[in-house]
């Protein structure tokens, strides 16, 4: 395992891989791997990152929501590491909402997305946590856990037309 500081871009092979499950939470690997993820996420302005977008195919995220300028109505939350995590919907209900991706420099898309979730993941010092997410913050849980599967948010687009680049993006919603 080898992490990288740099994002993984679209077109990287790791971004299509299904990554492995993490078997030794407290295992030096992982809290190297949590720490790389750490920084690389610190460099950017986004809100969430995938061990696969450093060059790693296991199944740690990060949500971090926060408000930035490429999301300037997030929520500020204190950034969440998820190891080995999962979700199911909680109803059937579906919103378009507006993604990037660090991956994919210079791109917007609308992207449909369950609104509500339960979650379970365990968290960076071996504790299984259960919850429920809603809104922008379930949706950085999607995007991720799509990192992990091998997908990008382009994968779920249901329209061209609604990819956008990021200057038109900031023209519309800026």
């Amino acid at each position: 395992m080898s992490a990288s500081s740099e994002i993984a871009l679209l077109g990287n092979p790791v971004l299509r891989l299904r990554a492995q499950a993490v078997d030794d939470v407290h295992g030096t690997e992982t809290r190297q791997l949590i720490a790389a993820m750490r920084d690389a996420l610190a460099g950017t302005q986004g809100v969430g990152l995938a061990a696969p977008q450093i060059g790693v195919s296991r199944r740690i995220i990060i949500v971090a929501s926060r408000p930035t300028p490429r999301y300037p109505h997030a929520p500020d939350m204190k950034p969440a590491v998820m190891i080995n995590p999962g979700y199911r919907p909680l109803s059937a209900t579906r919103e378009k909402g507006w993604e990037g991706c660090l991956s994919i420099p210079g791109i917007r898309a609308l992207v449909p997305r369950y609104t509500d979730i339960g979650i379970h993941y365990t968290d960076e010092y071996g504790h299984l946590v259960e919850s429920e997410l809603n809104g922008f913050v379930a949706r950085i849980f999607q995007h991720e856990i799509d990192h992990l599967d091998g997908m990008v948010y382009l994968d779920r687009v249901e329209d061209n037309r609604d990819i956008f680049s990021e200057s038109e993006y900031l023209k519309r919603v800026g």
